[in-house]
């Protein structure tokens, strides 16, 4: 089971990006580095050392969901829902939409599970790709 944070949380928005980044089961260091290029850490309001705690309990978390083989599903349809539901404020959930989609281009490759998971990011969250452009467009 998750750990649970407060809603609208830099908890709760730093464990999304960290899912995404995930979501591929591959975690490039690019996009760590990503992070701090993007400010992400001052943006959402939470310093990099909790940022990788949040990493580490996520990780926890799903070895501790892993099923009998010892397989972890990374991308798990309700568990997304949960965590994407944790966001309910409109300007936190088009920073997160923003700075994950940022994050994911930063190792130049959008893999199929994050292209799916944000694509249900955006949908959930009833936004597009021109709400983000319009708000973060200099």
């Amino acid at each position: 089971m998750m750990k649970r944070y407060a809603t609208n949380s830099p908890e709760a928005m730093s464990r999304l990006l960290v899912m995404l980044m995930m979501s591929d089961g591959n975690l490039d260091p690019r996009e760590i580095d990503s992070l701090e290029t993007l400010h992400m850490y001052e943006a959402i309001g939470i310093s990099r050392q909790k940022f990788i705690e949040v990493l580490h309990t996520y990780c926890n978390d799903l070895s501790d969901e892993a099923d009998e083989e010892g397989r972890i599903h990374l991308v798990d349809k309700q568990r997304i829902d949960d965590m994407l539901d944790s966001i309910t404020e409109p300007k936190k959930q088009l920073l997160v939409a923003t700075l994950a989609l940022d994050m994911a281009k930063s190792d130049r490759t959008i893999s199929e599970p994050e292209l799916a998971i944000y694509k249900h990011m955006l949908e959930r969250w009833h936004l597009t790709l021109d709400d983000i452009e319009s708000a973060y467009a200099s």
